[in-house]
């Protein structure tokens, strides 16, 4: 089974797939993307996605190159090209390939990749017992909420969590927590739900978005707050939500334990209660 791409509406296998030098999303990190996952071969909030993908280039003044029943269009079609059982799928929009000038090109036309990967699902075994995390400073840019291509300083919040050790970056900015490099977080505190509210300073995540209304649905207090990282050791639960990670406890955080040390009765609830939306 192959790993397949789509350029700019031309299906062909991954490993040949290409972009200009010039393209500006190679050149300056001038596109938006999502990344979707499949569960039994159905992409997984696709319409939410999608939205999301609109609102990006639209806050970047970028063109948007198809309709949404065109992007599904694509979509299934390439789940059904590559075949695999679960697949994980990425959409990318650039502003195009253009002479390397930093202003917007005026004549450029987008770039679009799609591609799908198959996707391996984490382990039961992190579910049960949960991760480990470290906390950074936030040094991202002041638009988090855009879901750009330009990803350096996830990408090396993530490196650091590599050589830590650990599962996640937690990031910080003026003492708040804001997110994961990779994920939401969300915290346990007295029997409520408390994560960071929507705005400049995350990107509010399509899965963020399904357990906060399974949790409000199931009578359990939401608090979209900022969370004071001077909190986060007294907290009784800790948890990250997202597309690959969907609702996993963290347990220790910079070698300090979290609660009792084992993923909390609201995160296997919030969980359980996400994998049947799946089904």
């Amino acid at each position: 089974m192959p790993d397949v791409a789509c350029v700019n509406g031309r299906f062909m296998p991954l490993a040949e797939a290409t972009v200009s030098v010039e393209d500006r999303g190679f050149q300056f990190g001038d596109g938006v993307y999502e990344v979707i996952r499949t569960y039994q071969g159905r992409p997984f909030e696709l319409e939410g996605h999608l939205a999301r993908l609109e609102r990006s280039a639209q806050a970047l003044n970028i063109p948007q190159p198809y309709s949404r029943s065109k992007w599904t269009q694509y979509v299934l079609e390439g789940i059904k090209r590559a075949g695999y059982p679960e697949a994980k799928i990425y959409l990318q929009i650039t502003r195009g390939a253009a002479p390397r000038d930093h202003a917007f090109p005026a004549n450029a036309t987008t770039t679009v990749v799609i591609t799908i990967r198959e996707f391996h699902a984490l382990s039961p075994e992190l579910q049960n017992f949960g991760v480990s995390a470290i906390v950074i400073d936030d040094l991202r840019w002041e638009r988090c909420d855009i879901k750009s291509v330009n990803l350096l300083a996830n990408v090396l919040a993530r490196q650091q969590a590599k050589l830590a050790g650990v599962f996640e970056t937690i990031l910080v900015k003026d003492g708040q927590v804001t997110e994961g490099a990779v994920s939401n977080v969300m915290a346990v505190l007295a029997g409520a739900v408390i994560t960071a509210p929507e705005g400049p300073h995350i990107l509010s995540g399509i899965t963020r978005g399904v357990v906060l209304e399974l949790a409000r649905k199931d009578g359990i207090p939401v608090q979209e707050r900022p969370i004071p990282q001077s909190d986060l050791f007294r907290v009784d639960e800790l948890f990250l939500t997202g597309t690959t990670v969907e609702v996993i406890g963290v347990v220790k955080v910079n070698d300090k334990a979290i609660g009792t040390g084992r993923p909390g009765p609201i995160t296997h609830r919030l969980a359980s209660l996400f994998r049947r939306t799946t089904v």
